[in-house]
């Protein structure tokens, strides 16, 4: 499947934890970035999948699953420390869900919003994969 953990750095002292998110962590340009957050443990989000854009998903909160396919496998990555982050590349079909109390869901993207880089019916991401 094409996904991928991501360490990202820590530097620990008895004041608390500082992880950095560098060009050098992120395998991608950065362009965009946005959080999730206040989601109701009962919610689902995702739901799609993009056709070129890479993302980046971490943890910074609490925990989440995050339900992956490709058409052939389903995986699901539970996310709960905010040094590893999941690294979803383009044709990837994301779900994420069983959000934990006060979970934040960084993502950081290598492309800016377009609508066109998203499949969002898991019928026509499966046609999409097959074209």
């Amino acid at each position: 499947m094409n996904i991928e953990i991501i360490q990202i750095p820590k530097i620990e002292d008895n004041r608390g934890n500082i992880s950095i998110i560098e060009n050098d962590v992120v395998p991608f340009e950065i362009k965009r970035v946005y959080y999730l957050y206040d989601i109701p443990s009962s919610s689902k989000r995702g739901g799609h999948a993009h056709k070129e854009q890479f993302e980046l998903l971490i943890p910074l909160s609490g925990s989440f699953d995050v339900v992956l396919k490709n058409g052939k496998e389903e995986r699901i990555i539970a996310l709960n420390k905010p040094d590893k982050g999941l690294l979803i590349k383009s044709n990837v079909w994301r779900e994420l869900n069983n959000f934990s109390s006060g979970a934040v869901c960084l993502v950081i993207s290598s492309g800016v919003f377009d609508e066109d880089d998203y499949i969002r019916d898991y019928e026509d991401y499966l046609k999409h994969l097959n074209a």
